[in-house]
């Protein structure tokens, strides 16, 4: 005897796959192996696709096992494939990202981060993919000294600012619009 969930389920793949298949996150176009986001159709509340989009990610946490991915940094990377999917523009697209605070040992590049923790730094990939993409990623010089990760040890292509919150406020002057999660 066939159970009612079940066939529930089965007559559910067959009269609905549409319904599924928007259920499904999609990668890129912009950051491939990051960033997965939903797909949604026809919002009421439309994206512009002519508006630029500068926005400024306040990144301090960080997951606390060694070899997690900082999710706080992957949203740059939604970020970016969400509007892309959508059709803004790359050229409408700005992200920068200002790390500190438990954040600090994610832009670490693996060598150090091996000597440190014992393992490669699982964000490394995932911050290249970033700058490669344009993305302006800032690190806190008061937390690299207070935290001591010098700035030798920081992925290349990371810059080094005074503070944290000297990069916020002078990018919110610039037009960027903080996001804090």
């Amino acid at each position: 005897m066939t159970s009612k969930p079940l066939l529930l389920a089965f007559f559910g793949l067959i009269i609905f796959p549409n319904m599924l298949a928007a259920q499904t996150r999609q990668q890129g176009p912009v950051i491939a192996k990051y960033g997965a986001v939903w797909p949604v159709d026809n919002p009421d509340y439309a994206t512009s696709l002519e508006e630029p989009l500068k926005v400024v990610f306040d990144i301090m946490n960080s997951p606390e096992s060694k070899s997690d991915l900082n999710a706080s940094i992957e949203t740059a990377a939604r970020f970016l494939n969400m509007h892309a999917q959508a059709g803004v523009p790359l050229e409408n697209l700005s992200v920068a990202l200002v790390v500190h605070n438990k954040a600090s040992k994610d832009i670490m590049n693996s060598e150090e981060y091996q000597k440190k923790y014992g393992i490669e730094n699982p964000n490394e990939e995932m911050v290249k993919a970033l700058l490669d993409a344009g993305v302006q990623i800032i690190f806190c010089g008061q937390s690299s000294f207070s935290r001591d990760f010098p700035r030798s040890e920081t992925i290349e292509g990371v810059q080094f600012g005074l503070s944290a919150m000297t990069a916020l406020i002078q990018l919110q002057n610039q037009g960027y619009q903080l996001v804090k999660f």
